[in-house]
């Protein structure tokens, strides 16, 4: 009799799996859909300023969007496309902290009864709280300037006046819902950009200045961004 000694070779999928169970490979997942979601947020800001050219020039910016792709995908395709992965990134990102998280509180050993607050638990706090109102705030956006279901016109031919009439004086709680999750959005995003600089080796008493300075800058500008429209429109300097 012979014997043949086999030994079975991983899927693809068993070896995604098999990475993602470790500490490593959730890491990895919060990094790769966070460079994702970070691309998508910075064209998506400087789409967002071509409201200052003027409201053809937006609403064209708008509606071409909705043809990204064409002729080898169907008119609209390209942004479903987007969003789908963009939600995949999204859920992803809140699996890989979720689990990190837990693994460090069940790893942490046993608590004393007093004991100093340091930076890390703040910015854990920050991480978590902060993901819920942006992710609240994502769902509002969408219904209101994507769908048009909360914005007071809704008119998809002319997202121009859609922006202009939802941050209208008059609505200013809108306004201010928008700094909150436009401010919280920038915390999360400089905590989590210095946390990954850090990983790539910014260990170093210079390397953690830089990596403060680097993040710090990255986040304050994006909100600048994002907040300049609403601000302008607010406070009629766009109409």
């Amino acid at each position: 009799m012979h014997w043949t000694n086999r030994r079975s070779t991983p899927s693809v999928t068993g070896m995604v799996l098999l990475a993602t169970r470790s500490t490593v490979g959730k890491k990895t997942v919060m990094a790769v859909t966070g460079i994702v979601l970070v691309l998508f947020l910075v064209a998506h800001m400087v789409g967002n300023l071509k409201v200052f050219v003027g409201a053809e020039s937006f609403d064209h910016y708008a509606h071409w969007l909705r043809t990204i792709g064409t002729p080898v995908l169907p008119d609209s395709w390209y942004l479903w496309i987007q969003r789908l992965v963009l939600t995949a990134c999204v859920i992803a990102h809140i699996w890989a902290a979720t689990v990190l998280a837990v693994r460090a509180r069940r790893a942490r050993p046993v608590r004393y009864a007093h004991r100093r607050p340091i930076q890390g638990s703040y910015a854990a706090r920050t991480m978590r709280w902060g993901g819920v109102i942006v992710l609240l705030f994502v769902v509002y956006h969408i219904l209101d300037l994507t769908t048009g279901h909360l914005n007071p016109v809704g008119d998809r031919q002319h997202p121009y006046g859609n922006v202009v009439a939802d941050f209208a004086p008059e609505r200013w709680y809108v306004t201010l819902f928008y700094v909150l999750a436009v401010v919280t959005l920038g915390f999360h995003l400089r905590h989590g950009l210095f946390s990954a600089l850090r990983t790539l080796g910014q260990r170093t008493t210079a390397g953690e200045r830089r990596a403060r300075a680097a993040s710090l800058g990255f986040a304050v500008a994006l909100c600048a961004g994002f907040l300049s429209v609403p601000l302008a429109v607010t406070l009629g300097l766009v109409s």
